[in-house]
């Protein structure tokens, strides 16, 4: 087989998970900025099945056949010409623009400027599933809401991946995190940090949680509705749901906004995972599956069986 090709998982049409096949594909050659990656893991989000299903064509018109994936983890093969900042061999994990993608595969390209040096202290799956989910995280905390030492925040959804990040850097930062998550979950969130626990199966967060600088809204709908009233004067509701319904606030007097994640490798992503080496972070749990099963993964993230993040390893 010549070693211009590469296994992959493509798509040549849209539609439901059966449309992704494994198959030989051309491996792609670095340009003068990029790096060639060989794939050891690659993070599985839901951004990935509403792609496949062809719910996104107007906003990332993709020429096909198209190769999904942008959370990846893996090691440098080659350089381009202009690149100064990473050497070949060395272990590194990035999260692609969405309208690059191309992470199923044993090889993918991406600019130097978006790649961090993989945490030591876990292994290429787990580091698979940090990317954009704590980027996320962090951009909204830090860039968009600039959270401080010894505010409140209230995080929706803080047993999810955003929202465990979440809890981890308020507390990092020194801010008060308050968490919603279901009963079974409550226990988890305890153990991230969380100052307050608040059961939305049993209990309103809009009769505990007060005077907040910051809500972080994962869930949209009610949820988002009620959370304005948890808000100081000044506060900012920041919500993950924007492309769904846009982020209106009630009143002058506070703030909303969506979060949009950028991916941004060598200043943010690398602090995280300084952070993750250091033990201030601990990152999702990841199911792991081989490349091939592709189409058995976006079948349960599409019918919501998830219990941590998904993760496709690469042999």
């Amino acid at each position: 087989m010549a070693t211009n090709m590469m296994d992959a998982i493509r798509l040549h049409n849209y539609g439901a998970p059966a449309v992704l096949v494994y198959e030989k594909a051309s491996r792609p050659e670095p340009q003068a900025d990029e790096v060639l990656i060989r794939v050891h893991a690659v993070g599985v989000n839901p951004a990935d099945w509403k792609i496949r299903q062809g719910y996104l064509q107007a906003k990332f018109p993709f020429p096909l056949p198209l190769i999904l994936g942008y959370d990846v983890a893996g090691v440098v093969e080659t350089i381009g010409a202009a690149v100064t900042t990473v050497s070949p061999g060395e272990t590194i994990f990035a999260m692609l623009p969405l309208n690059q993608l191309g992470a199923y595969a044993e090889y993918v390209v991406a600019n130097a400027a978006l790649i961090a040096p993989k945490p030591m202290s876990v292994d290429f799956a787990t580091a698979a599933g940090v990317p954009s989910i704590a980027l996320t995280a962090w951009q909204a905390l830090f860039n968009l809401a600039d959270l401080q030492p010894g505010q409140t925040i209230l995080i929706h959804g803080a047993s999810g991946g955003v929202g465990s990040f979440a809890v981890q850097y308020a507390k990092w930062k020194g801010a008060i995190a308050i968490g919603t998550a279901s009963t079974a979950k409550l226990e988890f969130i305890q153990q991230l940090g969380v100052d307050q626990a608040i059961d939305y199966q049993t209990e309103r967060f809009e009769e505990i949680a007060a005077d907040v600088d910051v809500v972080l809204d994962t869930i949209g709908g009610g949820t988002r509705q009620r959370s304005w009233q948890t808000l100081k004067s000044g506060g900012i509701l920041i919500s993950t749901e924007g492309a769904a319904e846009p982020v209106v606030s009630p009143s002058s007097a506070l703030r909303g906004a969506p979060i949009f994640v950028e991916p941004t490798g060598s200043n943010q992503l690398q602090q995280i995972g300084q952070l993750i080496d250091s033990g201030h972070l601990n990152p999702s749990t990841v199911e792991v599956f081989p490349l091939q099963e592709a189409a058995t993964v976006h079948d349960a993230i599409q019918n919501g069986h998830r219990r941590g993040k998904f993760v496709l390893q690469i042999d």
